[in-house]
């Protein structure tokens, strides 16, 4: 999984409430257990007309956004199933961290697994964020995970709260297997141990 320390980048807005995983990656592309090619599907829905075309006016097919790396939405994120393709999707796109009043517990925690940042900050914040990013491309944010805040293009601060084993985790890169890899000196000891007191097994 790759680190999350610091990024800069065009931030997408997204005022839409109770966004949930059927919304950001709709059940016909759950079939693959594969986490990259899912970005362009993404909102798949909101973003393609029943043809395939594009549909101008939302927001990730305005040029301004198509290489947007954070999005600030509405309260309740990420409701619905709990389709760990959603958290997937999201980071195929390139999207690295979201910025929302709140977010429903599991895709919350499944952001943590799979690399992507979720920043919950009180209603007033977001919306003065969501602002920020209307500006289009020439205003990009920056999430700094180390010192916990969040500062807008205009250089307004503001500082988010993270579980700390979830901060470690998105720092240095580890994902469930690689935290039971940083056990593998112990898991190795226990299994030549097993091996020796019961070399029937």
């Amino acid at each position: 999984m790759d680190k999350f320390e610091t990024l800069t980048g065009i931030a997408a807005p997204m005022p839409l409430i109770n966004v949930d995983t059927d919304m950001i990656i709709p059940k016909q592309f759950l079939k693959t257990i594969k986490r990259s090619g899912l970005g362009v599907n993404l909102f798949d829905e909101m973003r393609y007309d029943d043809d395939g075309s594009e549909i101008p006016d939302f927001v990730l097919n305005k040029d301004a956004y198509r290489k947007a790396e954070i999005l600030v939405a509405g309260d309740n994120f990420g409701c619905g199933s709990s389709r760990e393709h959603a958290p997937w999707a999201i980071k195929d796109f390139g999207i690295r961290c979201v910025i929302a009043p709140s977010f429903a517990d599991i895709f919350h925690n499944n952001c943590f697994k799979n690399g992507i940042l979720p920043i919950a900050l009180p209603l007033e914040q977001v919306d003065a964020l969501m602002k920020d990013a209307e500006k289009g491309a020439n205003a990009r944010m920056t999430i700094d995970l180390e010192n916990q805040t969040v500062t807008s293009s205009d250089g307004e601060v503001f500082s988010f709260e993270v579980d700390p084993f979830k901060k470690r985790c998105l720092m240095e890169g580890l994902d469930d297997i690689g935290l039971t890899m940083e056990k593998a000196p112990a898991i190795d000891r226990f299994e030549n141990a097993a091996a020796q007191a019961r070399p029937w097994v």
